[in-house]
Protein backbone atom coordinates (compact mmCIF):
# COMPACT_ATOMS: atom_id res chain seq x y z
CA UNK A 1 0.00 0.00 0.00
CA UNK A 2 1.43 3.34 -1.07
CA UNK A 3 1.91 6.01 1.51
CA UNK A 4 -0.23 9.13 1.19
CA UNK A 5 1.21 12.18 -0.43
CA UNK A 6 2.45 14.53 2.33
CA UNK A 7 0.84 17.66 0.92
CA UNK A 8 -2.45 15.92 0.03
CA UNK A 9 -3.45 13.56 2.83
CA UNK A 10 -1.28 14.54 5.77
CA UNK A 11 -3.94 16.70 7.43
CA UNK A 12 -6.65 14.06 7.01
CA UNK A 13 -4.31 11.35 8.25
CA UNK A 14 -3.53 13.34 11.40
CA UNK A 15 -7.19 14.14 12.01
CA UNK A 16 -8.60 10.61 11.69
CA UNK A 17 -5.57 8.46 12.52
CA UNK A 18 -3.55 5.77 10.77
CA UNK A 19 -5.96 2.93 11.66
CA UNK A 20 -8.96 4.72 10.16
CA UNK A 21 -6.92 5.53 7.07
CA UNK A 22 -6.04 1.86 6.58
CA UNK A 23 -9.70 0.83 6.94
CA UNK A 24 -10.63 3.34 4.25
CA UNK A 25 -7.92 1.96 1.96
CA UNK A 26 -9.38 -1.54 2.38
CA UNK A 27 -12.61 -0.35 0.79
CA UNK A 28 -10.85 -0.50 -2.57
CA UNK A 29 -10.41 -4.26 -2.25
CA UNK A 30 -14.15 -4.99 -1.78
CA UNK A 31 -15.70 -5.93 -5.12
CA UNK A 32 -19.36 -6.06 -4.06
CA UNK A 33 -20.80 -2.54 -4.27
CA UNK A 34 -23.45 -3.19 -1.63
CA UNK A 35 -20.89 -4.58 0.80
CA UNK A 36 -18.54 -1.71 0.03
CA UNK A 37 -21.28 0.83 0.77
CA UNK A 38 -22.10 -0.93 4.04
CA UNK A 39 -18.45 -0.85 5.12
CA UNK A 40 -18.15 2.82 4.19
CA UNK A 41 -21.17 3.68 6.34
CA UNK A 42 -19.65 1.76 9.26
CA UNK A 43 -16.38 3.66 8.87
CA UNK A 44 -18.23 6.99 8.88
CA UNK A 45 -20.06 5.99 12.06
CA UNK A 46 -16.74 4.93 13.59
CA UNK A 47 -15.23 8.35 12.77
CA UNK A 48 -18.08 10.14 14.54
CA UNK A 49 -17.74 7.82 17.51
CA UNK A 50 -14.01 8.46 17.80
CA UNK A 51 -14.46 12.21 17.24
CA UNK A 52 -17.73 13.27 18.94
CA UNK A 53 -16.89 16.95 18.43
CA UNK A 54 -17.46 16.52 14.69
CA UNK A 55 -21.19 16.26 15.29
CA UNK A 56 -21.32 19.89 16.41
CA UNK A 57 -19.74 21.18 13.20
CA UNK A 58 -21.97 22.42 10.37
CA UNK A 59 -22.44 19.96 7.49
CA UNK A 60 -20.50 17.30 9.39
CA UNK A 61 -21.92 14.34 7.47
CA UNK A 62 -21.08 15.64 3.95
CA UNK A 63 -17.68 16.76 5.21
CA UNK A 64 -16.72 13.32 6.57
CA UNK A 65 -18.04 11.50 3.50
CA UNK A 66 -15.98 13.74 1.22
CA UNK A 67 -12.92 13.23 3.40
CA UNK A 68 -13.34 9.46 3.04
CA UNK A 69 -13.73 9.93 -0.71
CA UNK A 70 -10.58 12.06 -0.79
CA UNK A 71 -8.54 9.50 1.15
CA UNK A 72 -9.30 6.93 -1.56
CA UNK A 73 -7.99 9.37 -4.23
CA UNK A 74 -11.50 9.76 -5.61
CA UNK A 75 -11.88 6.04 -6.39
CA UNK A 76 -14.60 5.25 -3.84
CA UNK A 77 -17.65 3.91 -5.72
CA UNK A 78 -20.47 3.66 -3.15
CA UNK A 79 -24.08 4.74 -2.72
CA UNK A 80 -23.38 7.81 -0.65
CA UNK A 81 -26.21 9.83 0.94
CA UNK A 82 -24.39 12.97 -0.24
CA UNK A 83 -22.73 13.93 -3.52
CA UNK A 84 -19.02 13.13 -3.39
CA UNK A 85 -16.33 15.31 -4.95
CA UNK A 86 -12.60 15.72 -4.54
CA UNK A 87 -11.30 18.54 -2.41
CA UNK A 88 -9.22 20.73 -4.69
CA UNK A 89 -7.68 22.59 -1.79
CA UNK A 90 -5.91 19.39 -0.69
CA UNK A 91 -4.57 18.76 -4.17
CA UNK A 92 -2.61 22.01 -4.25
CA UNK A 93 0.85 22.00 -2.80
CA UNK A 94 1.18 24.80 -0.24
CA UNK A 95 3.37 27.76 -1.12
CA UNK A 96 6.69 28.14 0.57
CA UNK A 97 6.65 30.43 3.59
CA UNK A 98 8.87 33.46 3.15
CA UNK A 99 11.32 33.67 6.04
CA UNK A 100 13.11 36.92 6.86
CA UNK A 101 16.43 37.17 5.07
CA UNK A 102 18.06 39.47 7.62
CA UNK A 103 17.96 39.82 11.38
CA UNK A 104 16.28 42.82 13.07
CA UNK A 105 18.36 45.87 13.78
CA UNK A 106 17.65 45.71 17.52
CA UNK A 107 17.03 42.24 18.94
CA UNK A 108 14.80 43.23 21.88
CA UNK A 109 12.08 44.49 19.50
CA UNK A 110 12.19 42.05 16.59
CA UNK A 111 10.92 42.47 13.08
CA UNK A 112 7.31 43.13 14.13
CA UNK A 113 8.18 46.52 15.65
CA UNK A 114 9.99 47.50 12.47
CA UNK A 115 6.86 46.69 10.47
CA UNK A 116 4.77 48.79 12.87
CA UNK A 117 7.18 51.69 12.44
CA UNK A 118 6.97 51.42 8.65
CA UNK A 119 3.17 51.53 8.82
CA UNK A 120 3.23 54.50 11.21
CA UNK A 121 5.53 56.45 8.89
CA UNK A 122 3.08 55.88 6.05
CA UNK A 123 0.25 57.60 7.95
CA UNK A 124 -0.64 60.99 6.50
CA UNK A 125 -2.57 62.40 9.47
CA UNK A 126 -0.15 63.93 11.99
CA UNK A 127 -2.42 63.14 14.97
CA UNK A 128 -2.75 59.49 13.97
CA UNK A 129 1.01 59.27 13.43
CA UNK A 130 1.62 60.67 16.91
CA UNK A 131 -0.78 58.22 18.54
CA UNK A 132 0.80 55.35 16.61
CA UNK A 133 4.24 56.51 17.75
CA UNK A 134 3.13 56.52 21.39
CA UNK A 135 1.68 53.01 21.04
CA UNK A 136 4.89 51.77 19.40
CA UNK A 137 7.03 53.33 22.14
CA UNK A 138 4.90 51.70 24.83
CA UNK A 139 5.25 48.34 23.07
CA UNK A 140 9.01 48.80 22.73
CA UNK A 141 9.38 49.50 26.43
CA UNK A 142 7.39 46.38 27.31
CA UNK A 143 9.49 44.24 24.95
CA UNK A 144 12.71 45.72 26.30
CA UNK A 145 11.70 44.77 29.86
CA UNK A 146 10.86 41.23 28.76
CA UNK A 147 14.15 40.85 26.88
CA UNK A 148 16.67 42.31 29.31
CA UNK A 149 14.72 42.08 32.61
CA UNK A 150 15.57 45.72 33.18
CA UNK A 151 13.43 48.82 33.28
CA UNK A 152 14.44 50.96 30.30
CA UNK A 153 14.34 54.73 30.56
CA UNK A 154 12.10 56.70 28.25
CA UNK A 155 15.17 58.43 26.81
CA UNK A 156 16.53 55.06 25.70
CA UNK A 157 13.24 54.07 24.06
CA UNK A 158 13.06 57.41 22.23
CA UNK A 159 16.63 56.95 21.03
CA UNK A 160 15.87 53.46 19.68
CA UNK A 161 12.63 54.68 18.12
CA UNK A 162 14.46 57.45 16.31
CA UNK A 163 17.09 55.01 15.12
CA UNK A 164 14.60 52.46 13.78
CA UNK A 165 12.47 55.11 12.05
CA UNK A 166 15.40 57.00 10.55
CA UNK A 167 14.45 60.11 12.51
CA UNK A 168 10.88 60.19 11.10
CA UNK A 169 9.13 59.33 14.38
CA UNK A 170 10.00 61.60 17.30
CA UNK A 171 8.33 62.68 20.52
CA UNK A 172 9.12 65.37 23.07
CA UNK A 173 11.00 63.66 25.96
CA UNK A 174 9.59 66.15 28.49
CA UNK A 175 6.00 65.35 27.46
CA UNK A 176 6.65 61.61 27.51
CA UNK A 177 8.13 61.83 31.00
CA UNK A 178 5.48 64.20 32.39
CA UNK A 179 2.49 62.22 31.09
CA UNK A 180 4.01 58.70 31.37
CA UNK A 181 3.09 57.98 27.77
CA UNK A 182 5.17 54.81 27.64
CA UNK A 183 3.61 53.25 30.75
CA UNK A 184 0.68 50.89 30.66
CA UNK A 185 -2.33 51.85 32.77
CA UNK A 186 -2.17 50.25 36.21
CA UNK A 187 -4.87 50.08 38.91
CA UNK A 188 -4.45 52.44 41.89
CA UNK A 189 -2.40 51.11 44.77
CA UNK A 190 -4.28 49.99 47.90
CA UNK A 191 -1.46 49.57 50.39
CA UNK A 192 -0.07 46.50 48.66
CA UNK A 193 -3.28 44.48 49.05
CA UNK A 194 -6.37 44.36 46.89
CA UNK A 195 -9.43 46.01 48.31
CA UNK A 196 -11.83 43.48 49.83
CA UNK A 197 -14.97 42.75 47.88
CA UNK A 198 -18.13 43.09 49.95
CA UNK A 199 -21.23 41.43 48.61
CA UNK A 200 -24.12 43.93 48.67
CA UNK A 201 -27.14 42.77 50.64
CA UNK A 202 -30.79 43.82 50.34
CA UNK A 203 -32.04 46.36 52.81
CA UNK A 204 -34.64 43.99 54.24
CA UNK A 205 -31.95 41.40 54.97
CA UNK A 206 -29.69 43.99 56.57
CA UNK A 207 -32.50 45.33 58.77
CA UNK A 208 -33.47 41.79 59.74
CA UNK A 209 -29.91 40.98 60.71
CA UNK A 210 -29.68 44.24 62.66
CA UNK A 211 -32.86 43.45 64.60
CA UNK A 212 -31.61 39.95 65.28
CA UNK A 213 -28.29 41.24 66.62
CA UNK A 214 -30.14 43.73 68.85
CA UNK A 215 -32.34 40.99 70.25
CA UNK A 216 -29.33 38.80 70.91
CA UNK A 217 -27.55 41.71 72.63
CA UNK A 218 -30.57 42.35 74.87
CA UNK A 219 -30.81 38.67 75.67
CA UNK A 220 -27.14 38.60 76.49
CA UNK A 221 -27.53 41.63 78.78
CA UNK A 222 -30.46 40.06 80.61
CA UNK A 223 -28.56 36.83 81.01
CA UNK A 224 -25.55 38.69 82.38
CA UNK A 225 -27.69 40.48 84.95
CA UNK A 226 -29.33 37.23 85.98
CA UNK A 227 -25.93 35.57 86.34
CA UNK A 228 -24.70 38.46 88.50
CA UNK A 229 -27.79 38.23 90.66
CA UNK A 230 -27.40 34.49 91.04
CA UNK A 231 -23.72 34.80 91.90
CA UNK A 232 -24.52 37.62 94.33
CA UNK A 233 -27.24 35.55 95.98
CA UNK A 234 -25.00 32.55 96.39
CA UNK A 235 -22.28 34.74 97.84
CA UNK A 236 -24.69 36.31 100.38
CA UNK A 237 -25.94 32.92 101.49
CA UNK A 238 -22.42 31.66 101.95
CA UNK A 239 -21.48 34.57 104.26
CA UNK A 240 -21.76 33.60 107.97
CA UNK A 241 -24.41 35.37 110.01
CA UNK A 242 -23.32 37.54 112.95
CA UNK A 243 -24.77 36.55 116.35
CA UNK A 244 -27.10 39.07 117.98
CA UNK A 245 -25.52 41.34 120.55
Amino acid sequence: MALPSPFKHELLLREYGQSTYELIQQLRTIEDREERTKRAQQIVQLIFRLNPSLRDQPDAQPKVWNHVFEMTDGELDVDSPFPLHKLDILAKQPERVAYPSKSPKLKPYGRSVEVMIEQAIALEDAAEREQATIAIGRTMKFLYRSYSKENAKDVTILKHLKELSGGKLELDPAVVDAQNLFEFATPPATGGRPAPFIVPQPRAERSERGDRSDREARRGGNNNRRDKQRRGGKKSRQEPQQPPQ
